[in-house]
């Protein structure tokens, strides 16, 4: 009775029954194809990341130069990078978390977790996960790395409108961003240049050439250095009073081997130009009442105080190699010269005249024992002895020459074969005069084998 009671409605059921197997398949069909959508998206907005970011300078530059409708709406884009970034974040992260949401959905229709476990995990994180990362972050990001103009012109349009549709999402992002970057600047640490010398000690290790080394820290310490530190003192400076006869200034420039000479007039504190040795050239056969000093050209003056790196800038601006350092009473103190600041950076320069002149100035007996001029700067000598140019910080006062501060120690000028001892330095006077301390012997002992001991 009951099979019979049941039998009018079996075909309902079977009906009802590939309804739902048709509607499920029809489901996980529509659903894998929308995940291979979500999943092209995903490989889109990657990209962009990566192709609006690697712009070069040059391709930057044609954004600017070419005023056309993509052109403008990339440079939109770029004048709020933050926002621009989160967008793209964030449209990402939702498009990777649907593909995560079907791939569920798909595992779940298809397999029972009580009796498919492992199926189930292979499937939502092992080949979900590749796939995202193979194809919606790898092959996208690699691409447009190569083509990053290409990409960002094809992905300009729809990141607007993911910009404008996640607006209120980004800009919650940018503010939070915005507050931890304040946060971040003011306990950031700054690091001093002793420090960062210290790093390039560290980090190079024995195939590092020293000429490497040093060129290095040339770099970090440049922005540190003062005109006063590296000028040449007026005492031994060439310089012509305007004067002199052209026959007498010819031999002055022949004997000092300068191509540029400061000229004076009356003192060396009234300086009225410099004077190029090749603008002298078209007029060597001229006789000895020549008016030379009309091819004197203008000076450039700078402070004691004024940084190399400032003045780098200065003269390549003004096209010029040679300046006047002034005190702050405007009188001259000497001068620098192009050569004097990129020598901080490589070293020293030499060439034919250099090596007549300064032959026997400097001269290094071993690793611990030196021969230096009074005038030496103590930038100079810190470099050729090989320690920190802070040594002396606290003792040399305005002095800037290894004789000032031998002069700062001791109070007054010392007598030939003194003996000075500060910290783990000896120094012995090996010539002196009336006024000036002329050539010192230097011999650095062990560390910390003699501390703050002035002794003569």
């Amino acid at each position: 009775m009951l099979e019979t009671d049941i039998e009018p409605y079996l075909p309902i059921a079977f009906t009802f029954l590939n309804l739902s197997i048709y509607l499920l398949s029809s489901g996980i069909i529509i659903s894998l194809i929308i995940m291979v959508l979500l999943l092209f998206c995903s490989a889109m907005i990657s990209g962009s990341e990566i192709a609006f970011f690697s712009l070069s300078p040059s391709q930057l530059e044609h954004l600017y130069s070419e005023s056309s409708k993509k052109n403008k709406q990339i440079i939109q884009l770029f004048e709020k990078p933050k926002r621009l970034l989160a967008t793209i974040l964030i449209s990402n992260n939702f498009v990777n978390v649907a593909i995560v949401i079907l791939s569920t959905f798909i595992t779940n229709s298809l397999f029972s977790f009580s009796e498919y476990s492992i199926i189930t995990f292979v499937f939502q994180v092992v080949i979900v996960t590749s796939l995202i990362l193979l194809f919606g972050e790898i092959i996208p990001k690699i691409y447009a790395t190569q083509y990053p103009l290409k990409f960002a012109y094809l992905m300009v349009k729809p990141i607007l409108i993911l910009r404008s549709f996640f607006y209120p999402i980004s800009s919650l992002l940018v503010n939070s961003t915005n507050l931890i970057d304040k946060r971040i600047k003011r306990k950031s640490h700054n690091i001093s240049m002793s420090e960062l010398s210290k790093a390039i000690d560290i980090t190079s290790d024995e195939t590092t050439p020293d000429e490497e080394k040093k060129m290095l820290k040339g770099v970090v310490k440049f922005g540190d250095i003062g005109v006063k530190e590296i000028m040449k003192a007026r005492v031994d400076v060439t310089a012509i009073d305007n004067i002199t006869k052209f026959d007498n200034l010819i031999e002055t420039i022949i004997s000092s081997g300068y191509s540029r000479i400061p000229v004076f007039s009356e003192t060396f504190d009234n300086i009225k130009g410099i004077l190029y040795a090749k603008d002298l050239l078209p007029h060597l056969k001229e006789n000895k009442d020549f008016q030379w000093q009309s091819l004197v050209r203008k000076a450039f003056f700078v402070p004691e105080s004024k940084m190399i790196n400032d003045l780098l800038h200065e003269f390549q601006e003004k096209k010029i190699h040679l300046a006047i350092v002034v005190d702050e009473y405007g009188g001259v103190s000497g001068i620098v010269t192009l050569e004097d600041i990129i020598e901080e950076i490589v070293g020293e320069i030499n060439d034919e005249f250099d090596y007549s002149k300064d032959e026997n100035i400097n001269s290094k007996l071993d690793e611990n024992n030196f021969i230096f001029e009074g005038k030496t700067l103590l930038n100079d000598f810190c470099k050729i002895t090989g320690i920190d140019s802070k040594t002396f910080e606290e003792i040399k006062g305005e002095s800037d020459t290894l004789a000032g501060l031998i002069l700062e120690i001791e109070g007054e000028i010392p007598q030939k074969s003194s003996i000075i001892k500060f910290q783990n330095f000896i120094f012995e006077i090996e010539a002196v005069d009336n006024r000036r301390i002329q050539q010192i012997k230097v011999k650095i002992l062990e560390k910390n084998k003699i501390r703050g001991i002035n002794e003569k």
